[in-house]
């Protein structure tokens, strides 16, 4: 029979599509207080793989990363998505616009990458309060290997450098706690 362990712990990520950097940081002084302190952050990129967000959000999309400490409970991953929708209706109504920011929390483990969704999709499981959860992309043998519903922007391997870095960071971490 299988024995039931501890669950290790992980590290809170979030992605960020938005337009006007100043929704970017009026929403992650709220976001931190969810997520934890901003350890790393990623370099910004165009969104431009897929036109997915640009009738809701408009054109000139870009897209940030953000990893967080301390190290989390997964089981939290409901609760940020949960808690980043109710940021982003926030943000529509102090700045004026439909959605102006695009708010993806997740988590990082030695192993994948992993995304909450309000959309629960043949591919995704449910975690809880109306929220689903993706492997996005899985770690193997030295890089991150792409599944066929990974997001195109994931899949281009653009990101593949930060997220080894949030990486090498949560294995860092998890070595110093054992």
């Amino acid at each position: 029979m299988g024995r039931i362990v501890s669950v290790q712990p992980v590290t809170p990520i979030l992605g960020v599509i938005f337009r006007d950097a100043t929704v970017v940081d009026d929403a992650m002084m709220w976001v931190e207080h969810l997520m934890g302190d901003v350890d790393l952050v990623s370099e910004v990129w165009p969104f431009d793989l897929t036109d997915h967000y640009e009738s809701e959000m408009g054109a000139g999309l870009r897209r940030r990363f953000y990893s967080f400490d301390p190290l989390a409970d997964p089981s939290l991953l409901a609760h940020w998505k949960v808690q980043t929708n109710q940021l982003e209706e926030q943000a529509a109504s102090r700045f004026g616009e439909y959605r102006p920011i695009n708010l993806d929390p997740g988590y990082l483990t030695g192993a994948k990458l992993v995304l909450a969704s309000v959309k629960g999709l043949a591919h995704r499981v449910y975690v809880g309060q109306g929220i689903s959860a993706e492997v996005t992309m899985s770690y193997k043998d030295g890089g991150w290997l792409k599944r066929d519903y990974t997001f195109p922007d994931f899949a281009s391997g653009r990101y593949d450098e930060f997220f080894g870095k949030v990486r090498a960071k949560h294995l860092e971490l998890l070595g110093a706690r054992a």
